[in-house]
């Protein structure tokens, strides 16, 4: 079997370390670009993890020099387009059914930008809640040099993360800007040498895991939520969401406020407090 004849299930890699899942788009030779195969294979991963009681945050990179070069041009288009538009949208409805899982996933997530990230690949990146990329990486909305605009809710993508002037520049021109470049423009969250892009993650993702992971969940999706309403439905919202989160998991508030309050033993500005002392 050549690089090229990956089964579907060959397409993800994935290990679990330490309480982090490290997710592979596994198709170097192309650049990790995701065709109908990694899409399948991804949502199946995704779920596979995603109760996982070993897994308490998921990191998203891609293997070799490239994070994801976007859709598949051969696979996903015409290959899927010959095909009628049943396929067509069969297809769509795999790809973006895993992003849309990843964005409202049970545990935190991180895209670890290592490479190329274009196109199709800013659908996964705005699906992750945080994003570190290396220095070296390039990011590319490619989609106007070959005579489309960037489809796949990669545009919405743009213009939730990047202001209106950069959002345009970024689709219209088809230049290409480095991690340092997306960092500033607030693509990702910060840009480091790509010899100390994991280092960074697994710093984050240990921080991460001390938290309460029902109140990282909660707060995830208050993030994404609130971004659309008025401050008067965020208000209520976040009130409605605070209870639910207390409902469920009322021992760990309870445990928070006993550590800062009574014991003084953690400060909240500092850190999380002790959650390996809680009641279950």
């Amino acid at each position: 079997m050549t690089k090229t004849d990956r089964t579907e299930e060959e397409t993800v890699a994935y290990t679990i370390e330490g309480g982090v899942a490290w997710v592979k788009f596994n198709r170097p030779e192309k650049r990790n670009c995701m065709n109908p195969k990694l899409n399948r294979q991804m949502m199946r991963v995704l779920h596979k993890l995603e109760y996982d009681d070993s897994v308490g945050v998921l990191v998203l990179t891609g293997e070799g020099t490239s994070w994801s070069a976007g859709m598949d041009l051969k696979e996903y288009f015409r290959e899927t387009e010959a095909k009628g538009l049943g396929a067509i949208r069969e297809s769509q409805s795999e790809a973006y059914g895993w992003w849309r899982r990843l964005r409202w996933y049970q545990k935190p997530t991180i895209a670890m930008v290592n490479g190329w990230c274009f196109g199709g690949g800013y659908g996964p990146l705005h699906a992750c809640d945080l994003a570190f990329a290396a220095e070296e990486a390039q990011f590319g909305l490619s989609e106007i040099n070959w005579g489309i605009l960037p489809g796949g809710g990669a545009t919405k993508v743009a213009t939730n993360l990047l202001n209106m002037r950069n959002a345009m520049y970024h689709a219209m021109m088809g230049e290409n800007i480095d991690g340092k470049t997306a960092a500033e423009w607030g693509l990702v969250n910060e840009a480091v040498p790509l010899a100390s892009l994991k280092d960074r993650v697994q710093e984050v993702a240990s921080t991460l895991l001390q938290k309460n992971p029902i109140a990282l969940k909660a707060t995830k999706d208050a993030i994404r939520r609130v971004m659309e309403m008025t401050y008067d439905n965020a208000e209520d919202y976040l009130i409605r969401a605070q209870e639910a989160a207390n409902f469920f998991d009322n021992s760990g508030r309870k445990e928070g406020i006993k550590q800062f309050i009574d014991e003084k033993t953690y400060k909240p500005g500092l850190g999380a407090y002790d959650k390996s002392r809680q009641a279950e």
